[in-house]
């Protein structure tokens, strides 16, 4: 094919002015055999070719592409667990019960003691408390148990390709290539999640860069192998974060009798001394810490689950991961891993599955409550949906989709479907919220 090019060139050159239509290539021009002919490229390896050379463009070596890059294939398992849905909603204690278990905890506990003089300096520099840093440990990896498998590049590679979040995913492959670039790891040995989250702590490569820190003092960061590493590095990112000293993330709470629940909601905060003056008191018993900063009370799992008072501090660790289950969980496993216990509250309240929520969410909307596009994830919107709802219909007023709201809301709108002012819309299903952001 590169012998006819170079002849079609040359006919062209030697025109004195340039034909009307290309000459057709001469009987006797010799054609390569099947098996000198260049495959044909894939979508994924034209996307590959042009990212290639935006990575050079911004410095990366080719040396690094070569390594990263070469013989990489798109991975389906990827692209499966990016767009998965589950099919039930999780609720709070049971995502607390799968993550902070009794073994977990009594690990954290061996950890904390056996790396008591490094998580004591770290705690002394950064004013992170070390029972915190364990805590985000035993979340992220079990203490480093489960770090992740998939290469990181290709990973990468797979979901700046498949353009449901390309662009974020094309920026964390050229940071993950960076990271390479500099020395800190081979592309061979850059493992993790399948979403390019990696080593102890789970760090995304544009947290790497911006955060991690050379804790041993070896010239490179090692968040996989070296525990100074990756224990400097949390303790760096959640202080850049607005991490306070002496201060809790989140305390379980009792409310007093006839709470009004419209007043809990992360967003609703009020400084300590008001909370007290409702009548909010720890749940175990005692007085409230002393914080300078105002706090909220959230129910992740409505009115009939445990109730937290939440400070600062929790901002900071919903930064990390931005999952009110996450953040409490990171709160409850340090606490237990310092020597404290567990929850007090009984929990009641039931949970919808995911095609429920859907209905839930596509219900309100009818009925005039916006719900956002119903993609069965419990967002704010949709909690903010449901509390209006309750409001009008003098519910407890706590955003929670239980099944009994479920089927209030379906009551009301079925009613509505009689006295014909709504007209009876098809029943969605769980795979309408597939590919939703």
């Amino acid at each position: 094919m590169r012998k006819s090019l170079f002849l079609l060139a040359a006919l062209l050159g030697s025109c004195a002015s340039p034909p009307i239509h290309p000459p057709a290539p001469p009987a006797q021009a010799p054609q390569p055999a099947q098996a000198d002919r260049p495959a044909p490229q894939t979508p994924f390896e034209s996307w590959l070719a042009v990212f290639r050379q935006e990575a050079l463009a911004q410095g990366i070596s080719a040396a690094t592409l070569d390594a990263a890059l070469t013989g990489i294939e798109p991975a389906e398992r990827v692209v499966a667990l990016d767009r998965g849905q589950p099919e039930f909603l999780q609720t709070f204690t049971d995502y607390l019960a799968r993550r902070v278990t009794a073994a977990r905890v009594e690990r954290g506990r061996a950890l904390l003691q056996e790396h008591a003089a490094l998580l004591d300096a770290i705690e002394r520099q950064y004013g992170v408390p070390k029972a915190v840093l364990v805590a985000f440990w035993g979340m992220e990896t079990n203490y480093g148990l489960v770090q992740g498998s998939l290469n990181i590049p290709a990973s990468l590679a797979t979901l700046a390709f498949d353009g449901r979040r390309s662009e974020f995913f094309r920026g964390q492959l050229l940071d993950a290539l960076r990271i390479i670039d500099a020395g800190h790891v081979s592309a061979a040995d850059m493992k993790g999640s399948w979403a390019g989250a990696m080593g102890q702590m789970q760090f995304m490569p544009s947290t790497f860069r911006a955060y991690a820190v050379d804790g041993d003092g070896n010239g490179r960061i090692d968040l996989w192998q070296s525990l100074p590493d990756a224990m400097h590095s949390a303790a760096n990112y959640l202080k850049r974060a607005g991490w306070r000293a002496q201060e809790p993330v989140a305390v379980e709470v009792k409310l007093p009798a006839g709470f009004d629940l419209r007043r809990a909601g992360i967003d609703s905060r009020l400084p300590l001394a008001d909370w007290a003056a409702a009548g909010v008191g720890p749940a175990g018993g005692g007085a409230l810490p002393s914080v300078a900063g105002r706090a909220a009370i959230v129910l992740p799992q409505g009115w009939q689950g445990p109730a937290f008072m939440v400070f600062d501090n929790f901002d900071v660790v919903m930064q990390w991961n931005r999952s009110l289950n996450y953040a409490l969980s990171v709160a409850q496993l340090a606490q237990q891993v310092a020597g404290g216990g567990g929850l007090i509250a009984q929990i009641a309240a039931g949970t919808v599955s995911t095609a429920q929520l859907i209905t839930l969410q596509q219900t309100l909307n009818a009925l005039g409550f916006d719900a956002g596009t119903p993609d069965g994830v419990l967002g704010r919107r949709t909690q903010t949906a449901i509390r209006q709802y309750q409001v009008l219909y003098q519910l407890p007023v706590d955003g929670y989709p239980t099944p009994a709201v479920l089927a209030h809301v379906e009551e009301k709108r079925a009613a509505a479907v009689a006295e014909g002012k709504l007209t009876q819309a098809p029943a969605p299903t769980a795979a309408d919220a597939v590919g939703q952001p």
